[in-house]
């Protein structure tokens, strides 16, 4: 339900009532992952989404009934040969979903909105909700933050309240979504078995663009609408302006490499060079290949990459790191405008992400719906 965060917390400010439907389970395809939702207020008014639409009037219908008797629900839906208009999934897939109630006076309201607003702020934070075991846990949730103590509707079952927060502090520190199952093993203390689906949200990934050009531009607009922090960066102050890149959550006057020196990446940090110029990328790219970031990409022709490789080479960058720079940058879309030439930056970057191949689907024998945790950056996640 974090995917839908800032919608819901304004309906617990409003002290509205309302029921959210999550997806705690998917196999074979579907369009939704664990952890996305839809939401219904006692008024009718829907937001968020738990299946494309395949399933959309079920969930709805749902959601109002247990606005309306206060009891949760968990259902599963999938696609039925028998009656091509019986509620289910079009694409073949399963889901289970998990309707929760949160009424004013509920015990479970005030962790929801702790974790709502913890969300929107975007801080690092897991939101654990009970699956599956004893019924009166059904839907209530745990939440786990870095910087303050658990809060949890789980106080009934104090070894089920501790184990979950164990495997949502775990979780969190990785940065992945997950269904994990505590309890239930004999052992003195351990609860009843319960099924858990942690959601983690973490900060927003940064992608850093180096060279204020118009492709720039254009890919400073296609990161943010994929959920980056986007900082533009460019040694050039007559270029690098806020009004040449009003979708920039940051601009950086500086050299690049002296840039990134100074500022904060991680393992889903992205890196897209577009200087185009010897003097700006060699000694960006000597350091940015020695990085534990997910992606290094450079722009520039093939005669281009072949030069720069050889000056990394002369700089003493190991063949193991020129390996990891993704030059010339980009998928082989046929771009010409910059802001085809951004869509191209943008897919190498979400398959790589993913694990995608960037074939085309049609005729390939590979999952439509990657498992996150194919992909490089699954380990580390993203929020759900």
């Amino acid at each position: 339900m974090l995917d839908i965060a800032a919608e819901l917390h304004g309906w617990t400010e409003q002290d509205r009532d309302f029921a959210v439907a999550t997806v705690v389970a998917v196999s074979g395809s579907a369009p939704r992952r664990p952890g996305a939702a839809l939401a219904v207020d006692a008024g009718g008014t829907v937001i968020g989404s738990v299946s494309g639409g395949c399933v959309e009037g079920a969930v709805y219908d749902l959601c109002r009934q247990a606005i309306e008797d206060g009891h949760p629900v968990r259902e599963r839906f999938g696609y039925s040969d028998d009656d091509a208009f019986a509620v289910g999934l079009t694409c073949g897939g399963v889901i289970d979903i998990l309707v929760t109630p949160v009424r004013r006076g509920d015990p479970a309201r005030p962790v929801l909105a702790a974790a709502l607003a913890a969300a929107i702020r975007g801080e690092a934070a897991a939101l654990a909700l009970v699956t599956e075991g004893p019924a009166e846990l059904l839907g209530l949730p745990l939440l786990v933050r870095t910087d303050a103590p658990a809060s949890s509707a789980l106080g009934a079952q104090p070894a089920v309240e501790r184990a979950a927060a164990s495997q949502a502090t775990a979780l969190l520190d990785a940065g992945r979504t997950a269904h994990v199952t505590v309890g239930g093993d004999g052992s003195p203390g351990c609860g009843p078995r319960t099924g858990l689906l942690v959601v983690a949200n973490m900060p927003a990934p940064r992608m850093i663009v180096f060279g204020a050009i118009d492709f720039a531009s254009a890919l400073v607009r296609i990161g943010r609408f994929l959920g980056y922090r986007v900082t533009l960066c460019d040694a050039r102050p007559v270029f690098a302006t806020a009004a040449r890149f009003p979708d920039a959550d940051e601009i950086v006057v500086d050299w690049p490499h002296r840039y990134l020196e100074r500022t904060e990446t991680d393992a889903r940090t992205v890196l897209c060079v577009l200087t185009h110029d010897a003097k700006f990328d060699i000694p960006l790219l000597r350091l940015a290949l020695t990085l534990p970031v997910a992606y290094v990409g450079a722009m520039g022709s093939r005669r281009t990459h072949l030069d720069r490789n050889a000056r990394l080479r002369e700089a003493g960058l190991p063949e193991a790191a020129l390996a990891r720079l993704r030059s010339p940058i980009g998928l082989d879309l046929g771009a010409h405008s910059p802001e085809e030439t951004a869509l191209s930056i943008a897919a190498e970057i979400v398959a790589l992400r993913r694990g995608g191949t960037g074939v085309p689907l049609r005729g390939a024998h590979t999952p439509i719906h990657h498992d996150e945790a194919d992909g490089p950056e699954g380990r580390v996640g993203s929020a759900a």
